[in-house]
């Protein structure tokens, strides 16, 4: 009895720190009647948007990261969404320059946000699970920020 509650309490637990880690993962959007499409984000814990999206239709969690020039993935992320690695390149980091390889993504999704042929680099020193969203996507959309909600848009003839 006591194995079988600890087993209940790891899982409902862990459930809990994700949630927390990653407050989005069922992402909801809505269209305006100027077909508009809105997205809006909780922060988590630490501060940051994470959400659950998907690269070329397979689920990835994104880090929504307004200081990254691109799309960075991780190189085992990469190796599993079977993207191509394409020139080599020195990327600065906030860590010093790293080198990473260009790739471009056939599309990118956040809830109902969607974009074609988006940039990105393979990024083998990136050691994280999430995908650091970029301003390669981020540039196609309008976002705010209110209190611990960021409202992304994108409105038609961007998509």
């Amino acid at each position: 009895m006591w194995l079988a509650l600890l087993a209940f309490l790891t899982l409902y637990f862990g459930d809990v720190l994700e949630r927390q880690r990653n407050p989005n993962q069922e992402v909801a959007s809505t269209l305006s009647d100027e077909g508009v499409l809105e997205v809006q984000l909780k922060r988590n814990r630490l501060g940051h948007y994470v959400a659950t999206g998907t690269i070329n239709g397979q689920p990835v969690v994104f880090l929504l990261d307004t200081g990254a020039t691109g799309v960075a993935v991780p190189e085992a992320l990469a190796r599993r969404l079977g993207l191509p690695r394409g020139r080599a390149f020195l990327s600065n980091t906030a860590n010093g320059a790293a080198r990473a390889y260009e790739t471009q993504l056939q599309e990118v999704a956040l809830g109902a946000i969607t974009l074609s042929n988006v940039r990105a680099s393979i990024s083998p020193g990136l050691q994280m699970d999430e995908v650091l969203l970029g301003m390669s996507f981020l540039k196609h959309i309008e976002f705010s920020q209110r209190g611990n909600t960021l409202t992304l848009r994108q409105y038609p003839g961007t998509r």
